[in-house]
């Protein structure tokens, strides 16, 4: 399977070679979507980035969250669990490798799901977390240590 994304930055009329140009850039997928990115504010300080768009960390941590989340979904209907709510406040830290190299060295998922009907048991919860980050292709994919806090609310 192949997936695309089209990534789009224009200089404008920065003069670039200072290192003051805008790192907010635009990303536009197959569907139509189109999501405005930038570098964290935290790597280049304002105004060079757009706080109020996407990095790439936070889309790194979403997509883990997402990927999890969806495979969650299927698992639970799988077994029968109608899931009402799911709600995930996914974080990521990054650390420094022996070379000196920033990467996202830890994520933590903190899914809290709510249920109609019967709801699973802690450990039932957890397997079904367990099920989704095995076959995760974005967990595979990455390095990072991945971490699930999962509730039911």
């Amino acid at each position: 399977m192949r997936y695309d994304a089209a990534i789009e930055w224009t200089r404008g009329d920065q003069a670039f070679v200072d290192n003051k140009y805008s790192r907010a850039h635009v990303w536009r997928f197959d569907g139509g979507a189109v999501v405005p990115g930038s570098s964290a504010p935290a790597s280049v300080p304002l105004p060079y980035s757009d706080a109020s768009a996407v990095d790439p960390e936070e889309a790194m941590i979403a997509s883990l969250s997402s990927c999890h989340m969806l495979w969650f979904l299927a698992f639970a209907a799988k077994a029968g669990w109608v899931v009402d709510r799911y709600f995930d406040e996914a974080s990521g830290e990054l650390d420094r490798n022996p070379e000196g190299r920033r990467y996202l060295a830890r994520v933590t998922l903190r899914p809290v799901t709510a249920f109609t009907g019967p709801a699973p048991t802690q450990e039932e919860l957890d397997g079904l977390h367990h099920a989704a980050h095995d076959h995760c292709e974005m967990a595979h994919s990455v390095r990072a240590t991945i971490t699930v806090e999962a509730t039911i609310g």
